[in-house]
């Protein structure tokens, strides 16, 4: 029979108030919840819900992350004098091709340590004369692969930009060195690949540094159209983009924060898409913004130092990063960018002016907030590596009128997969603020009328890993 959230039949919108206690009776039953805070929430206010706490093996992970090998990695990158995509290839002290070869052989220095699990490659085109392109001009992206141990088809990138520009975007001669933007990224990106190399997660992580961004995103658009043509099943990107300071151009600083940049309307929506979400809502949540709430549950917490903020937009006003071709392509994607930007040390010449120093320099940077950063984004692919998947076909069947709420899925394929939660919030909220277990069925109603909130499905393993959620579609 139906099952309401609190075991007494109602079909009635759930008010605000209500939606809350519901989650909280829920979440005392349900294992993923946390008994934090009050009505159900976690002490800093956030729904407690979905909210999975950092185990062992997580927070050993995250302890090796080392803020002087990120300090290296960042310094050793600006050392370059210029990583412009259009600057020398063949130097090896100065230009792009110098830093793409560093980068290879710390990549495979580290592969080494992974028992043959994770591969190192060059990855490299020639691109045309194109915007910002003016001659023909190979773009190579420096790309290691950790192949999963027990479902390697299922794959979550996380990249950086190594190539850098000054004030005029076509110069190529003069100092770049780039060190906030985006020898950061670089750095959390490599970082995490050692950190990692010596493990065995059960699904494919890559880790990527890719060139071109600043010419317009040449090398992540080939890196995912060659996911694309694969076939492939990348569930998640992210890109780490301006992620080396805490400081702001007022110089306030926050060094806790994090910003998540997610889409709601998917970018590669379909006509038909669109008229199945004008007609049921939806527009929070696209599968970016399920990967933004992921984020939030599970790397939001004292193992990162870190708090999340999620912004509601593809990317920062009229601007794009590497993400965005992620995006176009149909895989759920999000950019890391630090909380506010410091406009004179990026895009910089390296100058003086009036006693003040321009220019993207090491000196700039704060190599402890980029490690923390680092720590966000290991939670996070550790997480969705050794958790299930987001369900697959899940829909609210819509063959009949009624004011309860019947859900379908197709059934998962992963060995360890210990069966489902629902989980639910008002239409207004910002994530889910209830869950309820509903064992290994594929199937599950619930006594609230789809009319009034908004449902989804995640799995669950038997070590008590959540994956993402998966928002339904009707099924007619």
């Amino acid at each position: 029979m139906p099952q309401h959230p609190t075991g007494t039949p109602r079909r009635t919108v759930l008010s605000s108030a209500a939606a809350v206690a519901a989650g909280a009776a829920v979440a005392a039953s349900a294992p993923s919840a946390s008994a934090a805070g009050s009505g159900g929430r976690e002490a800093g206010g956030r729904p407690a819900a979905t909210v999975q706490h950092p185990d062992r093996e997580l927070r050993e992970l995250l302890k090796e992350v080392d803020r002087d090998r990120i300090e290296a990695t960042v310094r050793r990158l600006a050392a370059f004098g210029t990583r412009h995509t259009l600057s020398t290839q063949d130097d090896p002290e100065r230009g792009i091709g110098a830093a793409r070869d560093w980068i290879h052989a710390e990549l495979k220095r580290y592969a080494a340590a992974s028992g043959g699990r994770m591969t190192v490659e060059l990855q490299s085109y020639v691109q045309e004369p194109a915007s910002r392109i003016p001659v023909a001009t190979r773009i190579t992206n420096v790309v290691a692969t950790l192949r999963g141990a027990v479902d390697p088809g299922r794959v979550h990138v996380v990249s950086g930009h190594y190539d850098s520009r000054a004030t005029d975007v076509m110069d190529a001669t003069g100092d770049a060195p780039g060190a906030d933007d985006d020898a950061s990224g670089v750095a959390v990106a490599m970082e995490l690949a050692r950190v990692m190399a010596k493990r065995r997660p059960a699904a494919t992580i890559v880790f990527a540094a890719v060139a071109g961004e600043e010419q317009g995103l040449y090398g992540s658009t080939y890196l995912a159209e060659s996911f694309k043509a694969a076939g492939a099943n990348v569930q998640a990107m992210f890109t780490n983009d301006i992620v080396g300071s805490s400081r702001a151009d007022d110089g306030t600083r926050d060094p806790y924060t994090v910003r998540l940049f997610a889409e709601g309307v998917p970018t590669s929506e379909t006509p038909q898409q669109a008229d199945t979400r004008r007609s049921v809502g939806g527009e929070n949540d696209s599968p970016s913004r399920q990967l933004a709430r992921f984020v939030r549950d599970v790397a939001d917490n004292d193992a990162t130092g870190m708090n999340v903020r999620v912004v509601y937009r593809r990317d920062r006003y009229l601007r794009g990063g590497d993400h965005i071709p992620f995006l176009e392509r149909g895989y759920a994607a999000a950019r890391f960018t630090e909380p506010a930007e410091d406009f004179a040390h990026q895009h910089q010449d390296v100058r003086v002016v009036d006693g003040k120093q321009y220019g993207d320099l090491p000196e700039f940077c704060d190599f402890g907030y980029i490690a923390r950063v680092a720590r966000v984004n290991g939670a996070v692919l550790w997480t969705l590596a050794q958790a299930p998947a987001a369900p697959r076909g899940v829909k609210i069947v819509t063959s009949a009128l009624t004011n309860d709420t019947q859900l379908v899925w197709d059934p998962g394929t992963e060995p360890d997969l210990a069966g489902y939660e629902v989980v639910w919030r008002e239409t207004t909220a910002p994530e889910w603020t209830a869950v309820i277990t509903v064992g290994t069925a594929t199937s599950h109603t619930v006594d609230l009328s789809k009319d009034n909130v908004f449902f989804g499905v995640r799995a669950v393993n038997r070590a008590g890993r959540r994956g993402p959620v998966t928002f339904p579609v009707p099924q007619r």
